[in-house]
């Protein structure tokens, strides 16, 4: 079985979100692999170390510093790896990007063979669309289950467990097909220092548009949507203080009262 998982090199939330001219989002900032794509990766590898004869590949989108989403897969056990890195692709929207992986899936195929399952994330940390992988699905002609807590694979069919809010559905599907999971299917695996050093010797293959048959309407400059605005959020003002002098949780009651709350 071959196995391709989208990972995602997204901005780190922690740090301060800066943007372009064209109201893009700067993604050569500090970064990190999307979390929820942890979730997708452990899944793959889960499947593939099961069956000795199957292998992982993890496919990213991105600027030159998106490999670092690639060579993270690798450390947690992905078999290779696929960079599509083209300065045209700045920009795309959700449907842009789902027309590259698209075609990125495909030319893994031709180049490594059928692809019988497409593993990925709930959503991307960043832009939490979680639209991407049913657009994927459908450019490719591969039925999709979606928000998967639990999987379940066999040689023609894989089946996800979703979970609502008063109850679960099953969801299957035959292979080759696309399934994304949630946050609750696993508990993803740390890179160990034998997988950190054996990365450094497993394959990335660099593609740009041209070599996946596309052209830079694939990118922003043929995106359906445009920023047009954005504003900075505000910062955090100071909290008010009370001093209690005896008469603090009056004082509290006040303030609550003030705001409604009580």
């Amino acid at each position: 079985m071959r196995i391709v998982t989208f990972v995602k090199y997204v901005p780190d939330a922690a740090g301060d979100r800066s943007f372009e001219a064209d109201n893009t989002v700067d993604r050569e900032t500090d970064g990190l692999l999307s979390e929820l794509d942890e979730y997708a990766i452990e899944e793959a590898l889960a499947l593939t170390d099961k069956d000795k004869g199957s292998e992982t590949i993890a496919l990213t989108v991105g600027p030159a510093d998106a490999k670092d989403a690639v060579r993270k897969a690798l450390q947690m056990g992905a078999d290779k790896g696929v960079h599509v890195n083209d300065d045209a692709i700045s920009g795309a929207d959700a449907a842009g990007t789902a027309k590259i992986l698209a075609a990125a899936v495909q030319k893994v195929e031709q180049d490594e063979g059928p692809v019988d399952l497409i593993i990925t994330g709930l959503s991307s940390t960043d832009g939490q669309m979680s639209v991407v992988p049913v657009m994927v699905a459908e450019l490719l002609g591969r039925p999709a289950a979606t928000q998967g807590s639990s999987l379940e694979v066999t040689d023609s069919t894989a089946t996800i467990r979703r979970d609502g809010d008063t109850a679960s559905e099953y969801v299957e599907v035959t292979l080759p097909a696309l399934v994304s999971v949630t946050d609750q299917i696993n508990e993803p695996r740390y890179p160990s220092f034998k997988g950190i050093m054996k990365a450094k010797k497993k394959p990335v293959a660099q593609y740009g548009l041209s070599d996946l048959g596309l052209d830079a309407s694939a990118g922003g400059a043929g995106a359906w949507t445009q920023i047009t605005q954005l504003e900075q959020a505000p910062g955090r003002t100071a909290g008010e203080i009370v001093t209690d002098e005896g008469d603090g949780g009056q004082k509290l009651v006040d303030w609550l009262a003030s705001k409604k709350l009580v």
